[in-house]
């Protein structure tokens, strides 16, 4: 899946003026059940993606949050899921092309109504969790997900893990793809990120993930759990809002951005 290489360390004096995409997956609460922080994470970051209730999310957290979406400025993405709810979507579910073409249908469809209803316009679509990581390395699977966002607006970016299968699929499909970096996820060799099962899948030192993300945006590589030095190209990095010392962490990585120059706001974004 990627291509290693020799070196894989931040120095601040390599850094030079670009730009990043930072994300979160927001409106993940459903029904009495309150999940993450997600107002406090909105002036953090510069697009969202926003839960569509398969895997998380009601129509009344959709329009919610789409309304704060709006508020803030912040670009607007669908984060749809395979239909798990008690799993939080992501337990794999075995679904073919043709399946997986009508949930990512389904549920984009959704939460562009929301948006329409409120003047907002859908930037992105980012799958979540399980169908996430099965289109990252299963083409037949990531080109019925491209099909599916081409076919309801060939304007909207297809965000994947890159170097995966699913950004292969978007570029196939003629569609703008963002390229997705994790700040708090460890990688495998082969540029995929580490299972959940695994007990360090998560990075929880806060100087580690930020280290970790200053080294996929300035030196465009990752250092795999197993040591392997990783070529790894990132348009967008996600911050995940559901940890206790989640606002402090984005807050930290923002101002990490910001003090090398690194400019953030959402792909297409002047």
């Amino acid at each position: 899946m990627a291509q290693r290489i020799e070196r894989c360390r931040y120095h601040p004096a390599m850094t030079t003026a670009r730009t990043i995409d930072l994300n979160a997956d927001l409106g993940e609460s459903f029904g009495a059940w309150r999940m993450g922080q997600d107002e406090a994470l909105l002036p953090i970051v510069s697009s969202v993606n926003v839960a569509c209730g398969f895997h998380a999310g009601d129509p009344g957290t959709m329009r919610r949050t789409v309304a704060l979406a709006a508020a803030h400025g912040v670009a607007l993405g669908a984060h749809p899921a395979l239909p798990d709810l008690q799993g939080f979507g992501r337990r794999e579910l075995a679904v073919t092309p043709d399946e997986a073409y009508d949930l990512v249908l389904y549920q984009v469809g959704a939460l562009a109504a929301f948006a329409r209803a409120q003047g907002v316009a859908l930037r992105h679509v980012k799958p979540h969790g399980a169908l996430y990581n099965m289109a990252a390395r299963d083409r037949a699977l990531a080109d019925a997900i491209a099909a599916a966002v081409k076919d309801y607006d060939r304007a909207l970016v297809l965000v994947g893990l890159a170097n995966s299968a699913l950004v292969d699929a978007g570029r196939a499909a003629g569609l703008a793809v963002a390229r997705e970096a994790f700040a708090d996820r460890r990688y495998e060799s082969d540029g995929s990120l580490t299972p959940r099962r695994h007990a360090d899948a998560v990075i929880h030192d806060p100087a580690q993930a930020i280290a970790q993300a200053l080294a996929q945006v300035v030196d465009g590589c990752v250092v795999a759990r197993t040591g392997e030095r990783v070529r790894l190209e990132a348009d967008t990095v996600c911050v995940h809002g559901d940890g206790p010392q989640a606002i402090a962490f984005a807050t930290a990585l923002r101002a990490a951005f910001d003090s090398t120059g690194i400019a953030v706001r959402a792909p297409g974004h002047a």
